[in-house]
């Protein structure tokens, strides 16, 4: 069965923008942070990537910075855009090491887990 993807609305309610084409981002892999029910992860936060996240996501046991070819993931380094979870960006923030967020490319299914208030003091 196919997994039917939710309306691409932002958190800011208009039409969702791409995250990243280069490298390629979202639950599809399509460059936007689009979701639907099958997506538990819920990856739909358009985050800037630092290299202060990209530590700390990997001290958590989710190293995002390591190349695996074996996946098509060429692995993500600074100024890279990246569809974080939901939950991993709130614990981020959380632990002060929130990365930057791109609120027209974040999907409303974002503020099922973290607050506009939260996504809006990380935004560029």
């Amino acid at each position: 069965m196919k997994a039917e993807p939710i309306k691409p609305i932002n958190v800011l309610g208009g039409t969702l923008l791409m995250c990243s084409d280069a490298p390629k981002t979202g639950y599809f892999r399509d460059g936007y942070c689009n979701t639907c029910a099958a997506d538990r992860g819920n990856h739909t936060v358009c985050a800037i990537m630092t290299a202060e996240f990209l530590a700390y996501s990997k001290y958590v046991g989710n190293d995002l910075s390591t190349p695996l070819p074996e996946f098509n993931f060429p692995g993500l380094k600074p100024g890279d855009q990246w569809c974080l979870c939901a939950s991993r960006f709130l614990q981020a923030h959380d632990e002060g090491c929130a990365p930057r967020v791109r609120l027209e490319a974040t999907h409303g299914r974002a503020l099922e887990v973290v607050s506009l208030a939260i996504l809006e003091q990380h935004a560029i």
